[in-house]
């Protein structure tokens, strides 16, 4: 089974394109981060299997000429894991293989707990369950929470592949859901959070610098005594690395015992092109418990 791996990437026709290999197949999307000069030439961009066009969300794939179009689904490797990718009609692929730089540092955390029973982990905002399935590998009890029916199945087929049977599925609204706990009175060992910048669920729209700060409060608030992990991450351009460092100490410092979490790290998330050049996709800000060195 091949993996992934990030191609190329640069301006094509004055727009941002990353070129990536999805297992056995290569795809072509756009990508504003993407600047500078691609390096391989456009024989390679026209070897694509598909590409996507026009922006994320709001355009379509073209499938390259006599290939017709391609399985709904496919299994690639990625992490040491088995996940299932696709053409989705919003131009994502069904993973964001950055992610697993953090799911090591989550891991490493999660054994830092003093616990012998396994660690309960609140995932919002789960999609197709990367972080739920590297977790629940690793002994955790995760519950995955997305408002969106075919993420949730989509994580669940993810899961099978990779033996794991371990996960509580919930397709609900996230603040709908930490409100829910709230009153249930349930309490969590870590959390994490990767909202959108816009979405719709069942309780309405999902605004990111509206809402993020009162859902990442109460999600905070369901946290145990002496937490492992709070992780923080965005991809919209509209928060900086900077500003989830101070969202996310704001939130804890509303415990006056900052449940005994490490210092905050906050940086951009990337990924790493054949040729050794860096794309930026995102940024985060998280804290571990004591004893967990910072990690890439």
């Amino acid at each position: 089974m091949r993996s992934y791996s990030l191609l190329d990437f640069g301006l094509i026709g004055g727009s941002g394109r990353r070129l990536e290999q999805w297992g056995a197949h290569r795809l072509s999307r756009p990508d504003a981060r993407a600047t500078g000069t691609p390096t391989l030439d456009s024989t390679n961009w026209q070897a694509a299997d598909a590409a996507f066009d026009g922006r994320v969300g709001g355009g379509r794939w073209q499938f390259a000429a006599g290939h017709g179009a391609l399985p709904d689904r496919w299994e690639i490797a990625h992490a040491g894991l088995t996940f299932l990718a696709g053409c989705a009609p919003s131009g994502h692929t069904g993973l964001f293989p950055e992610q697993a730089a953090h799911w090591g540092w989550m891991t490493d955390a999660l054994a830092a707990l003093p616990r012998p029973e396994p660690a309960l982990v609140l995932n919002l905002f789960a999609y197709t369950g990367g972080a739920s399935i590297a977790l629940a590998v690793a002994g955790a009890r995760v519950t995955h929470v997305d408002s969106s029916r075919p993420a949730v199945g989509w994580a669940r087929d993810n899961a099978a592949r990779n033996g794991v049977s371990t996960v509580r599925w919930i397709q609900e609204d996230a603040r709908r859901f930490v409100d829910r706990e709230h009153r249930r009175g349930t309490r969590y060992d870590a959390l994490l959070l990767d909202p959108p910048a816009y979405g719709r669920g069942p309780a309405g729209d999902w605004q990111l610098d509206r809402d993020l700060d009162g859902l990442l409060e109460a999600a905070v608030g369901l946290l145990a005594p002496a937490p492992a992990f709070v992780l923080l991450n965005a991809y919209t351009g509209s928060r900086d690395a900077g500003d989830l460092e101070r969202l996310l100490s704001w939130a804890l410092d509303a415990r006056p015992d900052r449940f005994g979490l490490g210092p905050i790290e906050a940086e951009a998330l990337s990924l790493t092109a054949e040729d050794s050049r860096t794309l930026p996709t995102g940024v985060y800000a998280r804290a571990a418990c004591a004893g967990v060195a910072p990690r890439g």
